[in-house]
């Protein structure tokens, strides 16, 4: 059993929210799957661009809470481009049990509401 590295459970959330984003109809501009870097996405729908800020959260964590420093620091990038700016948590736990690490070997269970628009 691999239990997945804080690297590939963030890979993990890129793709859950990759596709999230290809189905809703946006066009990738960029991607950067790597830690601390944001945002994690760049892309246009509407002819608008957007900001998206990824995170992978391990239970027994709020997916949904985010850091607001961080969130300020690239909305305030993203106002120069006049972007729009989402945070995107994905809760991430063992399926048969969420005291567990998220491994290789075991199903996961997503905690995913979507993207949250920073005003």
């Amino acid at each position: 059993m691999a239990i997945l590295n804080q690297q590939q459970l963030h890979n993990l959330a890129m793709n859950i929210v990759g596709k999230d984003l290809k189905n809703q109809g946006y066009e990738f501009l960029a991607v950067n799957s790597k830690l601390k870097k944001n945002p994690q996405f760049v892309a246009l729908r509407d002819k608008k661009l957007h900001f998206v800020i990824v995170r992978a959260v391990a239970y027994p964590d709020n997916p949904t809470s985010m850091d607001d420093e961080l969130m300020t620091k690239v909305k305030n990038h993203a106002d120069k481009f006049n972007a729009k700016t989402f945070y995107a948590g994905v809760g991430l736990a063992n399926q048969e049990n969420y005291e567990m690490p998220v491994n290789s070997n075991d199903d996961y269970v997503v905690n995913y509401s979507g993207l949250i628009e920073l005003e």
